[in-house]
C-alpha cells in the first residue's frame, strides 16, 4: 500500500502503524511502517538516529501498553480514536488521533496516527471529547465545585464513576512516601460483587502502592481487562498481582493522580465493564486531571488552615484561635468552659540567653507536650512567648487539682521545665475567669521566685 503518498498530504507529525493479530485475538509486533517528513524529523531529533520504516514502534515512541491498546482497538473495532495524555515523565502533553486503514494482509492491520506534543495542557484539546464523556466529566466538576463539604463531594463522585464504569469498586488513594503510608480519601463499593472495603487492606497497602510507579513506567494508567493482561502483570509485578488475586479482582484500571510535578496518589476502578474499555479510559483520563487539581487545592487549604491555627513550634493551638474561641464564648455561640488555666514557664529567658534559643525552643516544646498530655480533654493554646492558656469544657474540681499536681510532677522530672499556673473554676463569665486565672498565675510566679531568688531572671 502507498502509505507515503497518504502521509505526504498531512502537514503535522503523522505515521502509519501496523499491528500483527493472532487467531486468539491477541496481538504481536507493532511497527511504524511509514512516516511523513515531520514525523521523521521529530524522531531523529528525539533519538539522534534517522527513522527506519518498519521499525518497532518503541524505536519512535516510549513503549506503552496504553498506546498499544489504542492502536489495536482502532483497528479491531474499525473506528477513529482520540486521546489527550499527560506524559508527566517528560513534562509534556500528547494530543493523538488514530484512524483505521484498509489492509491487504489477513493478520496485519493498519492505522493512521497523527500527534502533537506541548509543554502545557490545552483546554480546547481536553474538551474534544465524546458528548457522553464530556457530560460525565462536567457533572463531576460541578459536584466538586458546588459543595461545601469536599470529602462528601468526592465520595459522591467516586460513586458516579463506579456507575459509569459498571465497576464493583472505585477508590481514591493518597500516598505519602515520606511516612510510607496510604490514606483512603474516597471510596465506593457495590454490594454483591464479592469485594471488600479498603479498610481491610489499608494498614499494609503501601507495600503494594510503592510498586506501581515501576509498573506504570511513565504511563498515565494501567489497564488490566482480562486473564491475558493479568498474566502479563504477574510477570511484571507479582506483588500487586497476588494482592489482586486475593481480593477477588479480575479487571482493574489504575490512574496516577498528579498535579503539576506533585504526585498525590492513585484512583482505580475494579471489576469494570470490559466492553467499554476505551470509554472508561477516556472518561477517567480527563476526570483524574480535575480530581488531582481539586485534591491539591484541598490539601493546600488544609495546610493553610493548620498554619493559621497551630503554633508551628509547639504544635498547640495559637493565639489567633484562642482569641476567636473567647469571642465565640462571649457572643454565646459556644459554652463557657468549666475551668480556665494560665501556665507560664519559669526561666525561659535565662535558658535562651545562657544556652541559646534552640534550647529555649526545646523547653517550650517539652512544656507544651506536658500540658497536652495532662489536659488531653481540653484545648491548649500558646497565648504568646512562654505563656499558655488551657480551656477545659468539663471536669470535677478535685480532678482539676489532681491534674495540676500531675503537671508539676511531670515538669519536675525534666531538667528545666517549671510552671507557674493559675486556675479559675466554675465562673460563668469567661473574661472574669481569664483575669482571675492570670492573676493567680502571677501570684504563683512571684511566690516561686521568692522561694528561689537565685532563679529570678526575666
Amino acid at each position: 500500500m502507498d502509505f507515503d503518498s497518504l502521509l505526504s498530504h498531512h502537514r503535522g507529525k503523522a505515521c502509519v502503524v501496523s499491528v500483527e493479530f493472532f487467531p486468539d485475538g491477541s496481538y504481536g509486533n507493532i511497527r511504524v511502517v511509514a512516516g511523513n517528513k515531520a514525523h521523521c524529523e521529530d524522531i531523529e531529533a528525539l533519538t539522534h538516529h534517522p527513522f527506519v520504516p518498519g521499525c518497532p514502534y518503541e524505536a519512535c515512541f516510549p513503549k506503552n501498553p496504553n498506546f498499544e491498546e489504542h492502536c489495536c482497538c482502532c483497528i479491531r473495532e474499525n473506528r477513529p480514536l482520540h486521546a489527550y495524555v499527560n506524559l508527566y515523565m517528560m513534562n509534556l502533553w500528547l494530543n493523538m488521533f488514530l484512524l483505521p486503514l484498509d489492509s491487504d494482509q489477513e493478520n496485519i492491520g493498519y492505522c493512521f496516527y497523527c500527534y502533537d506534543v506541548a509543554p502545557k495542557a490545552d483546554s480546547s484539546a481536553m474538551a474534544d471529547l465524546s458528548a457522553e464523556t464530556a457530560s460525565n466529566v462536567l457533572k463531576s466538576c460541578i459536584k466538586l465545585r458546588g459543595s461545601e463539604d469536599v470529602r462528601s463531594a468526592f465520595q459522591e463522585v467516586v460513586g458516579d464513576i463506579c456507575d459509569i464504569c459498571g465497576a464493583g469498586h472505585c477508590c481514591i488513594l493518597l500516598v505519602d512516601d515520606e511516612k510510607r503510608s496510604c490514606t483512603n480519601f474516597a471510596e465506593s463499593l457495590r454490594e454483591g460483587r464479592g469485594l471488600f472495603p479498603m479498610s481491610r487492606y489499608i494498614n499494609d497497602f503501601y507495600n503494594v502502592a510503592k510498586t506501581w510507579p515501576d509498573t506504570l513506567a511513565g504511563s498515565t494508567c494501567i489497564i488490566i481487562k482480562d486473564e491475558r493482561d493479568m498474566e502479563k502483570l504477574r510477570e511484571q509485578n507479582p506483588i500487586w498481582a497476588e494482592s489482586l488475586k486475593q481480593a477477588g479482582v479480575h479487571s482493574v484500571v489504575l490512574f496516577s493522580l498528579r498535579h503539576g510535578k506533585q504526585h498525590l496518589g492513585y484512583m482505580w476502578v475494579i471489576n469494570f465493564n470490559v466492553d467499554d474499555v476505551m470509554k472508561i479510559k477516556e472518561t477517567l483520563e480527563v476526570t483524574t486531571f480535575f480530581l488531582a487539581s481539586e485534591i491539591a487545592s484541598y490539601q493546600l487549604l488544609n495546610k493553610l488552615e493548620i498554619m493559621s491555627t497551630i503554633d508551628s513550634l509547639t504544635g498547640v493551638k495559637n493565639r489567633n484561635v484562642m482569641n476567636n474561641r473567647v469571642d465565640e464564648i462571649v457572643a454565646g455561640h459556644e459554652p463557657v468552659p468549666v475551668a480556665v488555666l494560665f501556665a507560664d514557664l519559669n526561666g525561659l529567658k535565662r535558658v535562651n540567653d545562657d544556652q541559646g534559643h534552640s534550647a529555649g525552643d526545646t523547653m517550650l516544646c517539652s512544656a507544651a507536650s506536658i500540658l497536652q498530655a495532662v489536659f488531653h480533654d481540653g484545648d491548649v493554646y500558646r497565648a504568646g512567648g512562654d505563656e499558655f492558656m488551657i480551656l477545659i469544657p468539663a471536669i470535677e474540681e478535685d480532678e482539676l487539682q489532681n491534674r495540676l499536681a500531675r503537671v508539676h510532677f511531670l515538669s519536675g522530672k525534666t531538667e528545666d521545665v517549671r510552671f507557674s499556673i493559675g486556675s479559675c473554676y466554675g465562673k460563668k463569665d469567661i473574661r472574669k475567669a481569664m483575669r482571675l486565672a492570670d492573676e493567680r498565675m502571677y501570684a504563683f510566679k512571684n511566690a516561686y521566685y521568692e522561694a528561689h531568688p537565685e532563679l529570678k531572671y526575666r
